[in-house]
């Protein structure tokens, strides 16, 4: 009995002593995350606070708004207007899909201008009111622009008439270029803001510690886990105590990055990858010049405390026994599925934003610091990264593509274990709202067509019968208006522009007996096509169709069957579409992008989606 009796108290001060300190918890499963990157919210309704300007009025609804015009829309690489109905409705499919967490892998504003952020806080704040969801931002190039507020503007608003409204927050920013321009509106709600104003009005998102939180730190916190304290992870959390010096000066910049445990087992760890330097003047920064190797080599540059910092919170995460997951604005692994030196020979380096795409380097450093899986954005891209270094070092990159552009999709992450991981790309179609504004575009369709504007947009984009499809005709009319002037070599564009799909696939020199067909098609939806699978990945085959991917798959196996005594170098043009069949066929072959499960023991990807062809 008294041995009995010994046992007892033996077992009960162990418990009593556990329960008093922090002890490593069972592994996280079953448990999901919403990855949704490159919002650029426009608050299309939010008001400005300080003049008596409301926008224009919107005849579907009898209400003013604030949008930017379709012209500026079709010549950017990202909506403005329509992406605010979008935001919404993948918050709403969350909802129904009872998912907890969000994840914004930054640029979540359109230039971090006040009242675009007020909108970002009041949506956040309703669905986090109304349904529980913990929402964990991190910022972009976009939020903020600078580490301190700046004066700024934007002359594309669509005013009255259909013509172009120049909004701007100082005197004497804009001038009129002519007496047919609206008159210039004047409001602080434009200035683009720093750090400190972004922290404090999107503090409760994951960059303040919140008293529900099981822990959270920054790369500058002095204190361990089992010390934890909401106080005192409080009193550390002012972006005082959160900078660092800049390229060897005493000058110092703010970092955002934090780690944070929502609930137990689960380490969401938030990299800030902005690196600004000094311009000259006295508190002004611009951002760090990019050389060959993207975001994260000039962070590895300027930020050496991060990479540090990084290694600490794998070492930790693997003592306490946490599932991390890393998320940044910046990708980590090329983008590109390993066709980037290739599009370099074809189209120039100084195009199609190849400065962005990472180091081999970048991957290996951090995969060699124990971190294996990351999430981006900043490409407004779908797209899967790997990188395996043997011994148990790899690094997969998850691209998530942008809600204001083609694929208009968000990311699901399912941690079945911590030793599998599911991804779902969620794709949005059904946008309630999307059409809202088309009645005033119709206004500045009459203006364009008024002023005889060459750059004129297609009025087909206007028919669009989903957000889909005005996604579609997004890239199509960007290719039309911006990347084929811009972007391709004159030669080998009015080449391509000159062909379909019968005279390719005689130059790649196959004798298929039913070539009729290939007629159907011209050079120019080849390009479509090619920058859609470039945009979207696996998403892009169903759009495709499985019709034409077997044509192209035609033309490839010819094209690429060539040996180098064919002599395809000899003709400039011919050597232009080897290269470009090269790159098409790279972008059909690369890694699993929509559903698919990731083997986080041995570093391997297996597509849960069946073959498209």
């Amino acid at each position: 009995m008294v041995q009995k009796l010994k046992a007892f108290l033996v077992t009960f001060l162990l418990i009593g002593f556990s329960t008093s300190c922090k002890q490593p918890q069972a592994e996280v499963s079953r448990v999901q995350i919403a990855f949704m990157a490159d919002v650029h919210l426009s608050d299309v309704y939010g008001g400005f606070e300080d003049t008596s300007y409301k926008g224009v009025l919107n005849p579907a609804n009898q209400k003013y708004v604030h949008i930017r015009t379709m012209k500026s829309q079709l010549h950017s690489t990202r909506i403005f207007n329509e992406n605010y109905f979008a935001f919404r409705a993948a918050l709403d499919d969350v909802v129904n899909r009872n998912i907890k967490y969000v994840v914004l892998p930054g640029d979540f504003s359109d230039d971090g201008q006040p009242y675009n952020i007020r909108g970002v806080h009041h949506i956040l704040e309703a669905y986090s009111t109304t349904y529980g969801i913990q929402f964990f931002a991190i910022t972009g190039n976009h939020d903020p622009v600078g580490p301190y507020a700046t004066e700024a503007g934007k002359t594309d608003f669509l005013g009255e008439d259909g013509k172009p409204q120049a909004i701007i927050s100082e005197e004497g920013l804009y001038s009129p270029a002519s007496r047919d321009e609206n008159p210039v509106v004047v409001t602080k709600d434009m200035r683009k803001m720093g750090y400190e104003e972004i922290v404090k009005a999107l503090g409760r998102n994951g960059f303040l510690p919140q008293e529900n939180y099981k822990y959270w730190e920054t790369p500058f916190s002095n204190y361990h886990y089992e010390e934890y304290s909401y106080e005192h992870a409080l009193a550390q959390s002012s972006l005082s105590h959160r900078s660092y010096a800049v390229d060897g000066s005493n000058k110092k910049l703010p970092d955002v990055s934090y780690l944070v445990e929502p609930e137990d087992g689960l380490w969401l760890l938030a990299l800030d990858g902005n690196v600004f330097l000094p311009s000259g003047e006295e508190a002004d920064y611009k951002k760090a010049p990019l050389e060959r190797g993207g975001e994260y080599a000039n962070i590895i540059a300027y930020k050496k405390h991060l990479i540090k910092w990084v290694g600490d919170v794998v070492k930790e995460s693997k003592r306490l026994n946490k599932t991390l997951i890393t998320f940044s604005h910046y990708p980590m692994v090329d983008f590109y599925d390993g066709a980037a030196q290739d599009l370099k020979s074809l189209f120039g380096e100084e195009k199609w934003q190849l400065h962005r795409v990472p180091d081999e380097r970048i991957a290996e450093l951090f995969a060699k610091e124990g971190l294996k899986l990351h999430f981006a954005g900043h490409m407004h891209l779908n797209d899967t990264g790997l990188r395996n270094f043997g011994e148990g070092a790899f690094l997969v990159n998850i691209q998530v593509p942008s809600l204001a552009g083609y694929p208009a999709a968000y990311k699901v992450l399912s941690i079945n274990s911590s030793d599998e991981m599911e991804i779902e790309t969620v794709e949005l179609d059904s946008v309630p709202g999307f059409d809202e504004f088309f009645h005033l575009y119709e206004r500045e369709y009459a203006y364009l067509n008024s002023k005889e504007n060459e750059d004129v947009w297609s009025k087909e984009v206007l028919g669009s019968k989903s957000y889909e499809e005005l996604m579609n005709w997004h890239l199509k009319e960007l290719v039309r208006l911006r990347f084929l002037k811009k972007d391709w070599p004159k030669d080998f564009r009015d080449f391509m522009l000159n062909s379909n799909g019968h005279s390719l696939l005689k130059l790649a020199g196959d004798n298929e007996p039913d070539s009729t067909k290939y007629v159907n098609w011209s050079g120019l939806d080849m390009i479509f096509d090619f920058y859609r699978l470039l945009s979207a990945d696996q998403l892009a085959l169903e759009d495709i169709g499985v019709d034409r991917l077997e044509q192209y798959h035609t033309i490839i196996r010819a094209e690429l069957s060539k040996l180098p005594g064919d002599n395809v170098d000899v003709d400039p043009l011919k050597a232009d579409f080897h290269l470009f069949i090269k790159i098409f066929n790279s972008l059909l072959i690369s890694e699993p992008s929509d559903h698919f499960m990731i083997d986080m023991k041995k570093g391997e990807l297996f597509d849960l989606e069946k073959d498209f062809l």
